[in-house]
């Protein structure tokens, strides 16, 4: 069974990149934009200019474990799109970075509570 939070169709995706508001930090890109619907809806992307399967990996690992920690803060009804830059899968990158620059973008944004 599919989660619920998980944004996958190509429609929501195009939505996001067209219709949505942007804002980019040291290691993460966030696109968002209001759903309508009474929870959020995620989805970490690193692209293969990111590195081999390991980082890239490694890099969505980062961002989905710092999202884990600050989502109860964050207000419903929102998509949110984060892509990770290549310096977000380099060796001496710790999780606290990443989600110290997932939250700064929030913050800048009034997204985060």
């Amino acid at each position: 069974m599919l989660k619920p939070g998980v944004l996958r169709n190509k429609k929501d995706f195009s939505a996001l990149y067209g219709k949505g508001k942007s804002a980019g930090g040291r290691y993460v890109v966030l696109f968002f934009k209001k759903n309508g619907l009474g929870y959020n809806r995620r989805a970490f992307l690193a692209s293969k200019k990111v590195g081999d399967s390991v980082r890239r990996n490694r890099a969505r690992r980062l961002m989905r474990e710092s999202y884990r920690l600050f989502e109860k803060r964050l207000p419903l009804g929102y998509d949110f799109l984060f892509i990770a830059r290549k310096s977000a899968a380099d060796g001496g990158v710790k999780c606290g970075d990443v989600g110290d620059s997932m939250r700064a973008l929030l913050r800048k944004n009034g997204l985060l509570r």
